[in-house]
């Protein structure tokens, strides 16, 4: 008994000290990743175990041959034990980190659900208290001079369809969000698109005073939904020429490279403060610039929302298995949408 009691002395004592040495080597590693601090401990285990046999082994004058012996074996357990724990220990640091990447991403979603819930009820409850009034005024007769019946009546039809538009806009994120989005893909020419797009801004690039440039030839033609696709390119192209200043800019490009096409529209905005380029395409994100709606009389040719257009236009874009992205050039910025080729 006394024997037993000096090996597991030996033993303790050995593994003490490896421990010891395993505390500060974790505090080393305490700001490193998970899978460090798996590997550290699976090491200081085995070092610990492989500390104890050997004193143990010294102390029962073991021969060499002995103590080769036992090394080799508990080396090859080492071994393998280690390769299962770190194989073991990655899968754990990877869940960790998809865990971790899932709760931002869900914190993200609730703010900016907050966030769009907020803007799009200011943005209902301004036009809602001005059609309001204006059909009181029209039920009272407070209004009975013809032309001014005639622009109140003008002005409950912009109204209308204004809301209309944010509501058309919050459907369209909501198939978006909830994976309903299947668009049928076909052979689309990506020229009669654009024609078409630029067709339908060209009321309010001209209210602007902005130009629209687009070359005649070069169009690819693309894998794509058609109307999905159009939608795509008006709001690419009504975001641009909103937020570019009178006698601006705003030039459409395409082309093709490997097996993706490009479409890119460029705008002399003066550019987009880099702290919000990782944004633009977020749900509700309008910027500082475009928080409150426009005065009444101003852009009425422009689809009105909650930050909803670049949102959808990412949305579509990679239901289509393409990718947008946005960047700044000199005097403006730009946006890149990439699609399959045919």
């Amino acid at each position: 008994m006394n024997e037993l009691m000096v090996i597991g002395l030996y033993a303790l004592l050995a593994g003490a000290a490896v421990g010891a040495l395993g505390v500060g080597a974790l505090r080393l590693v305490r700001h490193r990743s998970i899978l460090a601090h798996i590997a550290v401990l699976l090491a200081v285990t085995i070092a610990s175990v492989t500390a104890g046999v050997t004193a143990v082994a010294q102390a029962m004058f073991l021969s060499a041959h002995d103590l080769q012996v036992v090394l080799v074996t508990v080396a090859a357990s080492a071994a393998l034990s280690l390769a299962v724990g770190v194989a073991f220990a990655r899968r754990l640091a990877q869940a960790a980190v998809w865990a971790d990447q899932a709760r931002q991403r869900e914190r993200q979603l609730e703010a900016g659900r907050r966030e769009l819930v907020a803007w799009v009820s200011h943005d209902l409850r301004t036009p809602l208290a001005g059609l309001r009034a204006m059909a009181e005024a029209l039920e009272d007769r407070v209004v009975d001079e013809p032309a001014a019946v005639a622009e109140y009546h003008r002005r409950i039809r912009v109204e209308t369809d204004r809301m209309t538009r944010l509501v058309d806009d919050l459907f369209e994120l909501s198939r978006i969000t909830a994976g309903a989005l299947r668009p049928a893909l076909s052979p689309v020419p990506l020229g009669d698109v654009v024609s078409d797009a630029i067709a339908a801004t060209a009321p309010l690039a001209a209210d602007r005073r902005v130009r629209v440039l687009a070359p005649e030839t070069g169009w690819p033609t693309v894998r794509a939904a058609e109307a999905e696709l159009a939608r795509v390119v008006t709001n690419l192209l009504v975001n641009s020429v909103r937020y570019t200043p009178p006698d601006g800019t705003v030039r459409i490009d395409a082309g093709r490279d490997d097996a993706d096409a490009w479409l890119a529209v460029s705008d002399t905005c003066g550019g987009i403060p880099e702290a919000d380029l990782p944004r633009v395409f977020d749900v509700a994100f309008r910027g500082t610039r475009a928080r409150t709606p426009a005065p009444a009389g101003a852009d009425e040719a422009a689809p009105a929302g909650g930050g909803l257009g670049l949102a959808i236009v990412r949305g579509l874009v990679e239901a289509h298995g393409g990718r947008v992205h946005a960047h700044n050039v000199t005097g403006g910025c730009r946006f890149v949408v990439r699609l399959p080729a045919v």
